[in-house]
């Protein structure tokens, strides 16, 4: 390393955000879309953890984990959106080096523990329609407690070690980012400093808590499926499948836009194409998650009608 590249190391106190660059004109519409959707997300997701405190219908495995879901992408989301809605009005736009280090905590913590917790999910579906009477005994409260803490400790070591590392970098060159947000593979990048130990921990993370929780899930869903057929009557059928249908689609869409995300950060597309990849895995996933896993639901609606009359509301919520 020359004494110019470690000058320029020391001089890195902030970065340049690229993203949405291309589209100067549309900042105030941008700003328009992401502000109600950063609004709809805090609305769902504190629903969500409110009515499983309120509802005693809801004191389940199923809603314990969703709670925590539902807190950490709150999490996660209260950290990258409100410095991309500032960013809209700066003709720079910018974050300091301190804030670009906890972008990436939160969002190496949401996505490990997320990954966990999906697959807890999963098993409790795969409890629930293939062992229904030892459910009591295999979803006990410590089992639950268990899994939880579980999952944030793997999404916790996860981000520590991913941020540290981070923060051992040498940055060189110039400090901009082709994107709105941090993020591992685009920090790295910008080091003129040797990577191999971040790649290679980014690997070794990828394929224990990013892939192993995955074919967790999925080789439960085999198993849920092949129960779910062998059931005689159709209306059995239906009831058993939509128990766990909510889960199913949130695991493919957050590990099919997690894996198009990463693919497409290795390859590289044009701008506009990196930015809809990642909107859709960092902004819209957290959005939509309380929505196709429980505001459809009867106990969560019923919950929320009990919070709306407590809350001195006419009853809004349809059923």
């Amino acid at each position: 390393m020359t004494p110019f590249e470690m000058n320029n190391q020391t001089d890195v106190t902030e970065f340049i955000f690229l993203g949405f660059s291309n589209h100067p004109k549309l900042q105030g519409l941008f700003f328009l879309v992401f502000l109600i959707i950063y609004l709809t997300t805090l609305l769902g997701n504190m629903l969500i953890l409110t009515a499983t405190r309120i509802s005693l219908a809801l004191h389940t495995p199923m809603y314990y984990f969703l709670s925590n879901l539902s807190f950490l992408d709150i999490c996660y989301t209260s950290t990258t959106i409100p410095v991309m809605l500032v960013n809209f009005f700066r003709e720079k736009k910018t974050i300091s080096y301190e804030g670009c280090l906890s972008q990436i905590f939160f969002l190496m913590t949401r996505a490990g523990t997320e990954c966990v917790l999906l697959a807890a999910l999963a098993y409790d579906c795969l409890v629930a329609i293939c062992h229904p009477l030892r459910y009591p005994v295999l979803m006990s409260v410590k089992v639950c407690v268990f899994l939880v803490t579980g999952s944030w400790l793997c999404g916790l070591v996860n981000s520590v070690t991913h941020t540290v590392l981070a923060a051992t970098l040498t940055l060189c060159g110039p400090n901009q980012i082709s994107h709105f947000l941090c993020d591992i593979p685009l920090l790295l990048k910008l080091s003129c400093s040797d990577t191999s130990l971040n790649e290679s921990v980014l690997h070794v993370a990828s394929a224990t808590i990013g892939l192993s929780p995955c074919l967790f899930t999925e080789v439960s869903y085999i198993l849920i499926i092949s129960a779910i057929l062998r059931i005689p009557s159709a209306q059995g059928r239906s009831k058993a499948f939509s128990t766990c249908a909510s889960h199913l689609t949130v695991v493919v869409v957050f590990y099919g836009m997690a894996n198009f995300n990463y693919d497409r950060l290795r390859e590289g597309y044009s701008l506009d194409m990196d930015i809809l990849v990642s909107v859709f895995f960092s902004v819209i996933t957290p959005m939509f998650n309380p929505i196709i896993y429980s505001l459809r639901n009867k106990e969560v609606k019923g919950a929320l009608r009990k919070l709306a009359r407590k809350c001195g509301f006419s009853n809004e919520i349809s059923n």
